[in-house]
């Protein structure tokens, strides 16, 4: 029989609802400071990895994708499957971390003081926000794959798409929009 309603329990979806909303928030102000400071935004941006963004985006969703294929999996009582699957989806998290690690190093390298312009400030607190979210998920799932019960993977699931959906809002927004 089909469940019905949100997968997971509340407590998942508040959580998940209110760090959308903080990444919203950011975003609203990144694009704000954007219009007060065009010119230093647009000399800003062109500093960024746009293909490390686009890669970072075809690793989050290709994880959020086995993860689900993980989810289908537990419904249906394949928790070798799930649990291999939830693995290669934390993966490819620390693949995404360790392609962010790289993008700041790199900027870092070329002088960039992330505290000295409001583009990069913006552009550290939102990125390594989501980067702490990504070790989390990551964590997240690593933990739940060792026991993939339906129970434990919905609202891993659930709060690993919420951090897919914030990198598809972050990444137009931060590299894409500012050029």
């Amino acid at each position: 029989m089909a469940k019905k309603g949100l997968p997971g329990n509340s407590l998942i979806w508040i959580l998940i609802v209110s760090e959308v909303l903080v990444f919203a928030l950011g975003l609203v102000a990144f694009l704000v400071m954007r219009l007060l400071h065009l010119r230093e935004f647009q000399a800003a941006s062109h500093l960024l990895h746009a293909g490390a963004g686009t890669l970072s985006m075809a690793l989050l969703l290709t994880s959020g994708y086995l993860a689900a294929i993980a989810q289908s999996n537990s419904q249906q009582g394949g928790q070798s499957r799930s649990r291999l699957l939830l693995i290669l989806a934390a993966l490819l998290g620390v693949l995404f971390l360790a392609l962010k690690a790289m993008e700041y190093s790199d900027l870092w390298n070329r002088g960039v003081a992330f505290e000295g312009s409001q583009f990069f400030t913006l552009y550290a607190l939102i990125t390594g926000f989501h980067a702490a979210h990504v070790a989390f998920g990551t964590g997240l799932l690593l933990v739940v794959s060792l026991r993939p019960t339906l129970e434990h993977v919905e609202p891993s699931v659930a709060f690993w798409h919420m951090v897919d959906l914030v990198w598809v809002l972050v990444f137009p927004v931060l590299y894409l929009v500012p050029r």
